[in-house]
Parts: C-alpha cells; sequence; structure tokens
C-alpha cells in the first residue's frame, strides 16, 4: 500500500526566496557537495546578503559559480569554506573568497555527527519517489550526516538528477523542513582534459602492474583515467570498482567488458562509489543502474572498508615529492589547489588490502612563467602541504620509470626517485642529496 504525501508536500512546498529568508545572522549554512549543491537557493540569497552578517556558507567541489559569494565581493556580510577545491573554488580563493576546511574524506560523516554545526543545510535532490524518500543522486558523500545534523533541512529538487541505488542515498519528507521545485535544469559537467604523452606513458608503465581481478580506484586528472582508457583495450578482465569518484573512463571500462567484479569481497557485481562528475553520459549510465552502489564516504574511503577487498589498485596524482617519499597533492606553497580528498585513505587502504597496490603518479617537471622545474625535488617547497607521507607512499610513477619505496631506506629511496626524475635534473638532485646527507660515503 503506497502512502500519499500530497499533504505533506502541499505544506512544505516554498519558493527560493521563501527559503532564503529562513537564514539569519551567524548561521551556518550547508551547501553540500559537487551536484548537490543548490542554484535557485544560492539566488535567492544573494538576493538578500546585504541584509546579514557573519554567514558562512559550507560546501566542497562546486561546480558552479556561488551566486552568494559573488555577491559579496569584499565578504563583508558572508563567507565560504570548503573541504576540497574545485577549480571555480580555487579561483574563489585566489581573490580571498574562499578558505580551506582540511580533512581526510572518509571522515566526513563522523565530522558532522561529531563536531560541525549545520543551521540551515539546503541539499540538491531528485524528485521525491513514491515511498517519500528525496535522493542525493551521484553526491551521496556526507549528506545524510548533514540532514540528521541540521536545524533546518531544505531540499531543491531537479528531474535531471541521477536517480542513484545504495546507502544512506536519501532524506525522507518527515525529515525536511522545505522543498523547493528546481524544475529540470541541465546537471553541471566536469570535462575531463584529454591525455598528454606523459599522462599516457605513465598510464603505459601502470596497466601491466594491474592484474585481472583487482579492484580499482581512479582518482582526479588525465592521468589516472589514461590508465582506465588503456585497460579498455587491454586483455584484463573481471576488474572491480570500489573508488571515491565515478569518472567517465569507468564507462568506458564497463562498456569495454572489462569490469565484472566478480571477485570482490564487497558489493560484488556492483561498482561502489561514492560521487560522480563527469558528462551527461555518464549521468544518464547512472541513474537506477542496479550495477553502480553509491554509499557515503565513510563507507568508500575508510582504509578499514578499502582492505576488505583483495588487490586494491589505488591510482592517484601529486605535485611534487621530495627525495625521501613525502608527495604534495593538494597546495603550492601556501596556495591551496584542492585538498587532501581520499588520497591518504586509498593509499593505506590499498596498501592494507591483500595483494593490494598503490600508485602516486605525476610528471616529472612543470612549467611556470616559462621556467621548467622538476617535481622530484631534494626538499619540499616552502609551505607545500604533504598529503601522503613518506612512510606510506608506494610506488610512483613519472614518465621516466616506476620505483616501490616500499621496505627502502633514506639513501635508496633517494638513488630510487632520482633514477625517474626527469634527466635534466638527475645530477642537481644527486649533489643535493649528498649535500642534505640523504645518500652518504657508503655503499650508496
Amino acid at each position: 500500500m503506497t502512502t500519499s504525501f500530497d499533504g505533506e508536500i502541499k505544506r512544505k512546498l516554498l519558493d527560493a526566496d521563501a527559503a532564503a529568508a529562513k537564514v539569519k545572522s551567524g548561521d551556518w549554512v550547508e551547501y553540500g557537495f559537487g551536484l548537490g549543491q543548490p542554484d535557485l537557493f544560492d539566488h535567492a540569497l544573494a538576493q538578500r546578503v546585504a541584509s546579514l552578517e557573519r554567514v558562512k556558507l559550507r560546501g566542497c567541489l562546486a561546480m558552479r559559480p556561488r551566486a552568494a559569494i559573488e555577491a559579496d565581493p569584499e565578504s563583508r556580510h558572508v563567507s565560504y569554506l570548503s573541504w576540497y577545491f574545485s577549480r571555480l573554488e580555487r579561483k574563489m580563493h585566489d581573490r580571498d573568497l574562499a578558505h580551506h576546511i582540511p580533512m581526510n574524506f572518509g571522515e566526513a560523516p563522523d565530522l558532522y555527527r561529531r563536531f560541525v554545526d549545520v543551521d540551515v543545510a539546503v541539499l540538491k535532490t531528485a524528485p521525491m519517489d513514491t515511498h517519500g524518500y528525496f535522493n542525493f543522486g551521484p553526491a551521496v558523500t556526507y549528506h545524510k550526516a548533514i540532514t540528521e545534523k541540521a536545524k533546518t533541512v531544505i531540499v531543491e529538487t531537479n528531474e535531471s538528477m541521477p536517480y542513484v541505488f545504495g546507502i544512506e542515498n536519501a532524506v525522507h519528507i518527515s525529515d525536511v523542513d522545505g522543498i523547493i521545485d528546481g524544475g529540470a535544469t541541465a546537471m553541471p559537467e566536469l570535462k575531463n582534459p584529454p591525455a598528454s604523452a606523459v599522462d599516457q606513458k605513465v598510464a603505459e608503465l601502470i596497466a601491466p602492474e594491474i592484474p585481472s581481478g583487482a579492484c580499482i580506484q581512479i582518482g582526479i586528472g588525465a592521468m589516472p583515467n589514461a590508465v582506465c582508457e588503456l585497460l579498455a583495450t587491454s586483455p584484463i578482465k573481471d576488474l572491480g570498482v570500489h573508488t571515491e569518484m565515478f569518472v567517465d573512463s569507468l564507462v568506458s571500462l564497463f562498456e569495454a567488458g572489462k569490469v565484472t567484479g566478480a571477485h570482490k569481497q564487497t558489493n560484488r557485481y556492483q561498482m561502489a562509489y561514492t560521487f560522480a562528475a563527469g558528462s551527461k553520459h555518464m549521468y544518464d549510465f547512472l541513474d537506477c543502474n542496479a550495477v553502480c552502489f553509491a554509499g557515503p564516504v565513510d563507507y568508500t574511503n575508510l582504509p578499514a572498508h578499502i582492505m576488505q577487498n583483495d588487490r586494491v589498485i589505488s591510482i592517484c596524482n601529486a605535485a611534487q615529492i621530495d627525495l625521501t617519499g613525502q608527495a604534495c597533492s593538494e597546495s603550492a606553497g601556501m596556495r591551496q589547489i584542492s585538498g587532501t580528498g581520499g588520497q591518504l585513505q586509498f593509499v593505506r587502504g590499498a596498501y592494507a588490502s591483500r595483494d593490494g597496490k598503490s600508485f602516486i603518479c605525476l610528471a616529472s617537471t612543470y612549467e611556470r612563467e616559462g621556467r621548467r622545474a622538476s617535481r622530484i625535488v631534494s626538499r619540499i617547497d616552502e609551505c607545500n602541504i604533504i598529503t601522503t607521507p613518506r612512510t606510506d607512499v608506494m610506488y610512483v610513477v613519472t614518465e621516466y620509470g616506476i620505483v616501490n619505496l616500499k621496505g627502502k631506506s633514506v639513501p635508496e629511496r633517494a638513488r630510487a626517485l632520482i633514477s625517474i626524475a626527469h634527466p635534466d635534473f638527475r645530477e642537481d638532485l644527486e649533489r643535493q642529496s649528498r649535500d642534505y646527507r640523504l645518500i652518504g660515503k657508503s655503499i650508496f
């Protein structure tokens, strides 16, 4: 017997202006994650920003400009804080309009339940289903924890939001205080840059290390996605997926018949993830697809869960690594670029998995203002944030080779990393490693 929610919907339906009027000075307003961030509410809040004081907006991986922040370019009334910067949020940070909140992504639901205040939460969802639930779509992450903690919960529905299967992936109308009908506007898309020659070379070095039956995690960026594209045309079979982010290349891998999940220990025959960002083709793939399992980020990212699958393969990017193996993946000095995200937790989860492997990949050099520099350095640049400690780093890959740092001494690590640096920088790195006594006068 299906329950009718017509009366409750009528009572809770409101327009964006009325929803924005619920925000008071001093409030913590939660915008949620990625595809789950509101748009109509954001524009309505922008209209009344000048009447408010000390309002804090908290979000993560914004995929559209935030109107409420742009309406207050001197941050006199509202400020924005993010757990992980998207390209847009990075530009906001450069303009002093956004600040970073450090975290390991897998801890997010617990952080909300234990430490984080939420006065008003506004989340974009799919329209209510016949059982009274508003589905979070491919932005499950920590949204259930938000709705548990928030004093006021408002949903902004969008008919274009994919409906996903999984756990902790929806909020019931009985727990919602307001409903904004958002129509059916297109979801924001994230375009992956095409793989460069360096990306392809790194992918060619990693792909042979991945056995049939492995369970893969793919991070953000052209380099990890190039690995997926290469695997799609390889003889590999029966791959599983347990990942943080669902990306377009995983659709390609599945459509090529390479993913079955037959050897997974958790969510067998399903691809597990916590959020997605990509093309409309990918969103259509995720919509009502039983082969895909969307869980909260403490389900996908905590090492204790990751390690339950055998042969976990984690592939992530870094921006800089020193000769002892410290990997920096989220900042350029004091300039925040992204965030810790799930990198450290997947590195640890993969290593704890039976026969698991983690790969930190990076181009050997970068260019800035016409100057080329090495990403492999004798010591970390001043103020750079270390994302993955040297004790956790396993495989490091550049276009010049692949090395495993596990079990290696500092001199052995230095030698190994110099061997995969760009040839133009190896002599300097060798000299600096001796100056800093990373390599001594012994057999190394």
